[in-house]
C-alpha cells in the first residue's frame, strides 16, 4: 500500500498515512486512523514526489521478465558496441596551408638525356 501525506488544515501538521490507491483522499481521518494532532479538522492531501519501488530479497533482476526478442536486441547491440571501430590515417597536408587538402605524390619526371 502506498504512503500518502497528509497536512492538517487547521495547525498545519503534516503526517504520513498509508491507504490503498483506489480509495480517494481523504476530508476527514476515520477513527481507525492515527491522529497526529488533536484538531479533528479536515485534512488534505500534500502533492509529494513519490518514491521508488523498492524490491526486497533476493532474486529481483530488470532482465528478469523480458521477453526473448528484446533479449536477444540487447546482446547484438552490446556486441555491437563493444567492437573497436577502424582508426583511419590521417591524410597528407600540405605544407602551411592548414586546410587538409590531399597532396598528388610527385612524379620523377623523365630524363631528357641522350644516354638515358
Amino acid at each position: 500500500m502506498p504512503t500518502y501525506e497528509y497536512e492538517c488544515a487547521k495547525c498545519g501538521t503534516v503526517f504520513d498515512l498509508f491507504q490503498p490507491i483506489t480509495e480517494p483522499a481523504r476530508r476527514r481521518l476515520k477513527k481507525s486512523d492515527p491522529h497526529p494532532c488533536d484538531c479533528k479538522a479536515q485534512v488534505k492531501r500534500r502533492i509529494g514526489t513519490g518514491a521508488g519501488v523498492i524490491f526486497k530479497g533476493s532474486g529481483f533482476y530488470q532482465t528478469d521478465y523480458r521477453s526473448e526478442s528484446y533479449r536477444k536486441a540487447a546482446k547484438a547491440e552490446k556486441e555491437a558496441g563493444s567492437k573497436k571501430p577502424v582508426e583511419k590515417k590521417p591524410a597528407d597536408k600540405k605544407a602551411g596551408d592548414g586546410k587538409g587538402e590531399k597532396v598528388k605524390p610527385s612524379t620523377p619526371k623523365k630524363s631528357t638525356d641522350a644516354n638515358g
